[in-house]
């Protein structure tokens, strides 16, 4: 297994070309999106369904260029980002293959 850090971002689907690029920008090239997400938090609650969830797992030594690339986008759109430790089991045995 191997440290990796978790990141979990929910915004506005609009948001959601620019979460990615910053992503992709920062080194972190893979990521799950999952579309009309609805989310309650203590600022705001979003009924509609045009939010997404957007994650992403990265190598911990680009969490800081991540935070660079995303914060200013929340700053100025809204949403939330929350980056945790995780460990990756990676697999390099693909059996279906066999």
């Amino acid at each position: 297994m191997h440290p990796a850090k978790r990141i979990e971002i929910t915004t506005d689907s609009i948001e959601l070309a620019k979460i990615l690029d910053g992503l992709h920008k920062a080194g972190v090239t893979e990521h799950t999106v999952i579309r009309n997400v609805v989310s309650k938090s203590r600022r705001i609650e979003a009924t509609e369904l045009d939010n997404v969830y957007v994650i992403a797992f990265c190598l911990p030594d680009k969490v800081k260029t991540v935070v660079e690339n995303i914060r200013p986008i929340l700053n100025k759109f809204g949403g939330a980002c929350y980056i945790s430790d995780a460990l990756e089991i990676r697999s390099v045995r693909c059996v279906a293959s066999l």
